[in-house]
C-alpha cells in the first residue's frame, strides 16, 4: 500500500512517541493525528485526563521522557486515556489540533527513541527466510526450527530511531579477493532487514512463565523494525555462537508506537498451518473458541533510494510469519527469565512467497536472500543493486485496515541513510 494514497495517522490510529520541538526541547510523549503531533504532556496538564482512575504519577506521566510510565499502566486505565484522546479529536478537533499549546505539524518534530529499554532479542521466524538462508549455507533447516521460535539476545546500545543514519561497519572477515587471510575491514555486503518490532507493557517477574491465553495483555504495541546486517562480518563470526558485530551496527525503528487497541481492527488467523503442531505453551486457541494462531494483517514494504532513484525491493505482510508474535513472547519467557516493561523483540525477517505478475519474488524482506536465482528481482539486477552502498536510504513502511470501519492506517516510516565507515 501506498502511504500517498491517504494518511497513515488517523484517528483510527492515535499511535504514541516521544518528541521535542524547537519551542521546547525537552522529549515528552505524544500522540500524533494526521499531519500534526500532539502534545500529550501539555494535555495533562490542563487536565484532559483527570479523573482517570489509576492515572497519576509524580511529575506526569506524559512529562517523562519515554512511554514506559504510561506502557506500564493497566490495560484499562490506557483505554480510557485513549477513549478520551479518540472524544476530544473527534468532538472539539479545532480545541486541540488548531492550537500550538499543543499541536506541532510533523515536519517541525524531532522524535527519539520512545521506550527506556533493557533487552532487546530478535527472531528467525519466517520459513521461507529460513529455507533461504540454509540454501544460501547448502544445509539443513534445523530440527529445532519447527519446535521452537528461533532467537538470540541482542543489544540495546544498537537501537535507533527512525532517521538516524547508520555507518557501515568495520569487522573481520575473508576476502577472497584480496588474499585467504582473514582481515578487520568495512563490511562489502552491507544488508537491511525487515522486521516488525514488538513493545511490551507489564512487566512478568523473573521465575513466573507467561501463559499464551495472557501474551496479548504484556504488548504495548508494534513497530517497523530495520535489523542492518552486515553479512560478511556475520557469516564469519557466526560458528559456533552466532551473530555478533554483523548485527550490531544499528537497529532501526519507526518512532510511532501502534498501539494493540488500534490493531484490533485488523486482528486476523495466520496464513500459515505449523507441522508438526505446536507444543502445549506455544498453543493458542483463538476467539470463539477455534484452534489458531492470532497474528495482525500489516502489509509491508521496502524502498532503496539509490542517487535519487527508488526501488521497490520487498513486499510482504505480518501474518505470513511461521511462528506468531504471542508465540515468541510465550517463548521469551518460558523459561522464566522475566519480562520488563520497554523490552523489544523482533519478529525476525518478514521474508514470503509473495510474487508480482511476471512471476518474481517481491516477498524477499532482505538482499542476502536474492542472491539466490530464484529470487532475483530484475528492477535490481539492471541496475547491478546486489547489496547496500554508501549513501542509500533504506525506506520501510506498514499498513493496515480497520475492518470495523474499512479505514486504513499505518506505521509510517523507518529510514536510514548509510554512512561510510569509519577509515581503520
Amino acid at each position: 500500500m501506498s502511504s500517498t494514497s491517504t494518511t497513515p495517522f488517523p484517528i483510527d490510529n492515535l499511535p504514541y512517541g516521544v518528541i521535542s520541538t524547537p519551542e521546547n526541547p525537552t522529549p515528552r510523549c505524544a500522540t500524533v493525528l494526521e499531519s500534526n503531533a500532539i502534545d500529550l504532556s501539555a494535555l495533562e496538564r490542563e487536565g484532559y485526563f483527570d479523573g482517570i482512575p489509576g492515572f497519576q504519577a509524580e511529575g506526569g506521566i506524559f512529562s517523562q521522557p519515554t512511554l514506559n510510565t504510561f506502557a506500564a499502566l493497566p490495560n484499562a486505565t490506557r483505554k480510557q486515556v485513549r477513549a478520551v484522546l479518540t472524544t476530544q479529536l473527534a468532538e472539539n478537533p479545532d480545541d486541540i489540533v488548531a492550537n500550538p499549546k499543543y499541536a506541532t505539524p510533523l515536519q517541525r518534530v524531532t522524535n527519539h527513541f520512545p521506550m527506556d529499554t533493557r533487552n532487546f532479542s530478535d527472531f528467525y521466524c519466517s520459513l521461507e527466510h529460513t529455507q533461504n538462508c540454509s540454501a544460501l549455507l547448502n544445509s539443513a533447516i534445523p530440527e529445532n526450527w519447527f519446535f521452537i521460535p528461533s532467537v538470540y539476545n541482542g543489544r540495546t546500545s544498537s537501537l535507533r530511531v527512525s532517521g538516524t543514519p547508520v555507518r557501515r561497519p568495520n569487522g573481520v572477515f575473508r576476502d577472497t579477493s584480496q588474499g585467504s587471510s582473514p582481515k578487520f575491514q568495512p563490511s562489502k555486503r552491507f544488508d537491511f532487514e525487515l522486521e516488525v518490532g514488538i513493545f511490551l507493557s507489564h512487566p512478568l517477574p523473573p521465575g513466573e512463565i507467561l501463559n499464551i491465553a495472557d501474551a496479548k495483555d504484556h504488548i504495548f504495541g508494534l513497530v517497523i523494525l530495520n535489523d542492518w546486517s552486515a553479512r560478511d562480518i556475520q557469516v564469519f563470526e557466526m560458528p559456533p555462537l552466532g551473530p555478533f558485530h554483523g548485527k550490531g551496527a544499528g537497529t532501526s525503528i519507526s518512532p510511532w508506537i501502534v498501539t494493540t487497541e488500534a490493531l484490533g481492527g485488523a486482528l486476523c488467523g495466520r496464513a500459515k498451518g505449523q507441522d508438526p503442531s505446536p507444543l502445549g505453551h506455544l498453543s493458542w486457541v483463538g476467539n470463539g473458541g477455534v484452534p489458531g494462531q492470532e497474528t495482525w494483517d500489516v502489509e509491508l514494504g521496502v524502498r532503496i533510494i539509490r542517487n535519487g532513484k527508488s526501488y521497490t525491493v520487498t513486499e510482504t505482510n505480518l501474518n505470513e510469519l511461521y511462528w506468531t508474535p504471542y508465540q515468541q513472547l510465550v517463548h521469551l519467557a518460558s523459561a522464566g527469565e522475566g519480562l520488563s516493561t520497554g523490552d523489544i523483540f523482533g519478529t525476525g525477517t518478514l521474508t514470503s512467497a509473495r510474487r508480482n505478475a511476471a512471476g518474481e519474488n517481491t516477498g524477499i524482506a532482505c538482499l542476502l536472500e536474492r542472491q539466490l536465482p530464484q529470487n532475483k528481482l530484475t528492477t535490481l539486477t539492471a541496475d547491478g543493486i546486489a547489496y547496500l552502498e554508501d549513501g542509500d536510504e533504506v525506506v520501510m513502511d506498514g499498513w493496515c485496515v480497520n475492518r470495523t470501519t474499512g479505514r486504513k492506517f499505518g506505521f509510517g516510516e523507518c529510514r536510514g541513510v548509510v554512512l561510510p565507515a569509519l577509515e581503520v
